[in-house]
């Protein structure tokens, strides 16, 4: 399963990095300004007493097809509302870097209202019990298409992969304010930097053994170390890899995070997990945020429906789940970025058998750098300022449902747009022109994601996880 990255991203064709430089000059800069200013529109209106949940709507958990209906119907203005508000911020930031918005705009619009019933799918109050998250409904819809259905070739210019999952990583700042890292405490960041660390090394070091080029083995580690998509597309960029070896990675990343959805939430009721417990494991050994969400709310539904035989309350399985995956692990890829740029810049490049042929430019280092990062740290820090004058107890209360709430959903619909254009660009025939090396080495890295994950979460740090899991 490979795909192309079919569009204007920074990893270009030939396996060199767009490297226009300005704030307005690339997709990557434009990236940092439509997510900022989502955030900024959201903040503004938070900070006058009001919200933009009306604008960033998502359906109502429905039972039956006449709710999901008589929802959809009601809420047609707010998604009118919202498509225009997406493509005229995505329609600017195009025409700037002179793409064709005749294709992408009605190509967007079809992204658009698929995605909707995407999300009113996982709106139905059994999709929890079946992983049926938007992002993951949206992975395997255009896998189903793109493997059956030869698309045309102007509704391409609607996939916008790179710039989707940029913008989603934005956003995702906004809803990671550093004092989570304080509210989440010094055990779950210490288990998710030694997962990061390890996982990483692991995968690096068994890709260079295997012969694999080390950009294509770094892509790889910090795809399984970090949040897999977004962090293949940085880590990429940053090292100047070749656009099938992204390819190749965002597929390893996407397969092992649909088989972990199954495998997980298995495991841990098999081994007879606490909800807490069972969360900090998931969290610790699955590779994209919303397939981890789907497992861990899959393990918490089980636990609902065992009468009590699971310890543990429902929740504490996606609680603790997201401390360690969202909040602990994802925070790892602008520190990846930066040092795998500064590497790749004054070590790979600058050096060839020991003898330096190419003078380090620390204006490279910046150029590589993947500036919607930026835009990550700014968001986190805006929501940062925001939370500092609250307690735990009151930023759940206020600031999440009229701040970050409705950034979220924003960010989800990002997501989704991403995810089912991964799947409209990828072909699953093409997956052994890939050979077995690449996914050896990150199957290795599963392993130990897997093994120290269990270890540290149910032995090292049971107790811990068992009692933020009350």
């Amino acid at each position: 399963m490979t795909r192309e990255l079919p569009q204007g991203g920074e990893v270009a064709a030939g396996g060199a990095v767009n490297s226009r430089r300005g704030p307005f000059s690339n997709e990557d800069w434009w990236s940092v300004w439509v997510g900022l200013l989502l955030v900024a529109v959201a903040w503004l209106t938070f900070a006058s007493g009001s919200s933009i949940r009306w604008l960033a709507s998502a359906p109502a958990k429905w039972t039956s097809l006449a709710q999901a209906g008589t929802d959809l119907a009601a809420h047609v203005p707010n998604y009118v509302a919202l498509f225009v508000v997406f493509a005229v911020i995505f329609g600017i930031a195009l025409a700037v870097l002179k793409q064709r918005l005749a294709h992408f705009l009605p190509a967007f619009l079809i992204l658009f209202v698929v995605s909707l019933f995407i999300f009113e799918t996982a709106a139905w109050t059994q999709a929890s019990h079946y992983n049926l998250e938007a992002p993951l409904v949206a992975l395997l819809l255009g896998l189903i298409v793109s493997n059956l259905v030869r698309l045309p070739a102007w509704f391409q210019a609607g996939l916008r992969v790179e710039f989707f999952i940029k913008v989603g990583i934005v956003l995702l700042g906004a809803t990671l304010p550093f004092t989570l890292l304080v509210w989440a405490g010094p055990v779950a960041v210490g288990q998710a930097t030694v997962v990061s660390l390890l996982t990483f090394f692991v995968i690096f070091f068994t890709g260079r053994a295997l012969g694999l080029d080390r950009r294509f083995a770094a892509v790889l580690g910090v795809g399984g170390a970090v949040c897999g998509v977004s962090a293949a597309i940085a880590i990429a960029g940053a090292v100047r890899a070749k656009r099938e070896q992204a390819s190749v990675a965002i597929t390893l990343v996407v397969l092992w995070a649909i088989v972990m959805i199954f495998v997980l939430p298995f495991a841990s009721h098999a081994l007879g997990l606490s909800t807490g417990v069972a969360g900090a494991w998931i969290g610790t050994s699955e590779f994209a945020d919303a397939a981890g969400i789907a497992a861990a709310q899959a393990y918490g539904d089980i636990a609902r429906n065992a009468g009590g035989a699971i310890a543990g309350a429902p929740e504490a399985a996606l609680q603790n789940f997201t401390l360690m995956k969202v909040v602990g692990r994802d925070i790892w890829i602008g520190i990846w970025a930066f040092v795998l740029a500064w590497v790749a810049t004054t070590r790979w490049d600058a050096f060839e058998d020991g003898v330096q042929v190419k003078k380090v430019d620390a204006g490279e280092i910046w150029a590589r750098f993947p500036k919607f990062v930026i835009g990550f740290v700014i968001a986190s820090a805006l929501i940062t300022w925001i939370a500092s004058s609250y307690s735990l107890a009151d930023y759940r209360k206020v600031v999440t449902p009229d701040l970050v709430a409705p950034i979220t959903a924003l960010r989800t619909w990002a997501f989704t747009f991403c995810f089912l254009s991964i799947g409209l660009t990828t072909r699953l025939g093409s997956l052994s022109k890939t050979g077995w090396k690449p996914f050896l080495a990150f199957t290795v890295g599963v392993a130990i994601n897997i093994v120290v994950g269990y270890v540290m979460s149910v032995h090292v740090f049971a107790g811990y996880w068992d009692s933020v899991g009350h």
